[in-house]
């Protein structure tokens, strides 16, 4: 774990800003200050540390809850007078007992795909089958689902063999929209995709 040694002379008080993030959800948890005491217990601990300005004094996230936040590693800014500190979190981290200091839920998002899966959420909840294709794929039922990316899969398979990219990348979205849809039918979400996919992770 490389890091530069922060720049304490920006500081009046010899305190740092260091913005907690989850390493694997990639969430902002929580921000916090640091000396450099601080950031050598951490270093040695693995424990995430900081200098309480109310308490003054050193303050191991967790000492009280046990939801420790456990270091991943530390980065510093371009000016050498902020860390960002990756962790691993053993439970909520707000002292309020949310996820965040933001009072979010620490869940994984996988970016526009999150939003896809939302929208064939609703599509499916609002069914309306004249308007939308979503829901008249659903109301079909499971077996039309399956079938469906059966298919997808096959000309995703076919056009992989092609030198056609532009039609690959096209049948793979195809492919990739009606899994999401699949995986609804049966109840789950890229969510459980990811943690079989984490329990299979040597």
């Amino acid at each position: 774990m490389e890091f530069k040694t922060p720049d304490w002379n920006k500081t009046n008080d010899g305190l740092i800003p260091a913005i907690i993030q989850d390493a694997r959800t990639k969430n902002v948890l929580m921000l916090g200050y640091m000396n450099a005491e601080a950031l050598s217990k951490t270093t040695e601990t693995g424990k995430v540390t900081f200098f309480s300005r109310t308490k003054n004094r050193l303050w191991t996230k967790g000492e009280e809850s046990g939801n420790f936040l456990n270091l991943v590693s530390i980065k510093n800014d371009c000016d050498q007078d902020s860390l960002l500190i990756l962790v691993n979190p053993n439970g909520p981290t707000c002292h309020t007992g949310a996820d965040t200091c933001w009072k979010e839920s620490n869940d994984s998002n996988f970016g526009f795909f999150s939003e896809l899966e939302s929208t064939i959420e609703q599509r499916r909840a609002n069914a309306d089958g004249e308007k939308s294709y979503v829901a008249s794929l659903f109301a079909k039922g499971i077996n039309k689902v399956a079938q469906k990316v059966g298919e997808e899969a096959v000309e995703t398979v076919i056009e992989a063999m092609d030198n056609n990219d532009e039609l690959f990348l096209y049948e793979s979205a195809d492919l990739l929209f009606h899994y999401l849809m699949l995986l609804q039918a049966k109840g789950f979400t890229l969510k459980d995709i990811e943690a079989e996919l984490m329990k299979r992770k040597k």
